[in-house]
């Protein structure tokens, strides 16, 4: 089973602790020895943020302030490329021809960023269609898809199941709300309409709940399933729980 993990930044190290980092590592190197085939994309989070409020006001343009948060995110990558041990690349993957490389080789792939104005959703939804990943897990601090920022509104409900074009709808509608987060961004969910990549999005601050997802499909976040196939996909790393 090809798999693409996407990490939130503030998932993997909210405060640069050891632990977390070990933790996720030990998910990864667990599928890897199974027989998966893994690109792990790992995002900035707060650290990026605090970085980029800083350069901001000492006067750096969009494209400095992008490739700070890149910096960033690679540093965070070396994280969990230190946790992996020998079952990794020593150094990040930064292009897509490289990962695809590395994971033909059975290698377990990390990225980070990629390219100014390209978040690591996008990264990740591409690296998912460039390698032909049976699936792609957004393990974020949110548990799914919402009809609204959770963080914004209690009252937002969420989706068990959405198609890809329902996803696009719903992040645009929460991504035209000022200062409102979405779970994953815009354009990786058009890259997962596109691509037709079944994805789960889910609560990824306990790394187990990643690896029941990808072995037998248990999760309590949202499936964002193609158009046009069965509700229920016929594989996953394992059958059996």
């Amino acid at each position: 089973m090809n798999v693409v993990v996407s990490i939130g930044g503030s998932v993997l190290a909210p405060d640069l602790g050891a632990n977390r980092v070990e933790d996720h590592a030990g998910v990864i190197r667990e599928l890897a020895d199974e027989g998966c085939s893994i690109g792990a994309v790992v995002g900035g989070g707060g650290i990026a943020r605090e970085y980029i409020s800083t350069a901001r006001g000492l006067g750096a343009n969009e494209i400095e302030l992008d490739t700070i948060g890149i910096d960033v995110t690679r540093l965070n990558a070396r994280l969990l490329i230190a946790a992996l041990g020998e079952a990794v690349v020593p150094a990040p993957v930064k292009t897509y021809e490289e990962a695809g490389e590395v994971l033909r080789d059975g290698d377990v792939c990390v990225m980070g960023g990629v390219a100014p104005a390209q978040t690591t959703d996008a990264v990740s939804a591409a690296l998912a269609e460039y390698t032909n990943a049976d699936l792609l897990v957004y393990a974020t601090s949110v548990p799914g898809v919402f009809d609204a920022d959770p963080n914004e509104n209690p009252d937002a409900e969420r989706f068990e199941e959405v198609t890809a074009s329902e996803l696009v709808d719903t992040i645009a509608d929460i991504e035209m709300s000022a200062g409102s987060s979405a779970p994953v961004d815009l354009l990786a969910a058009k890259i997962i309409e596109r691509s037709g990549m079944r994805t789960i999005v889910l609560d990824g601050t306990e790394p187990e709940r990643i690896a029941s997802a990808i072995r037998y499909g248990d999760h309590e976040g949202t499936d964002v399933v193609p158009e046009g196939v069965g509700d229920e996909p016929t594989y996953w790393a394992e059958d059996e729980r």
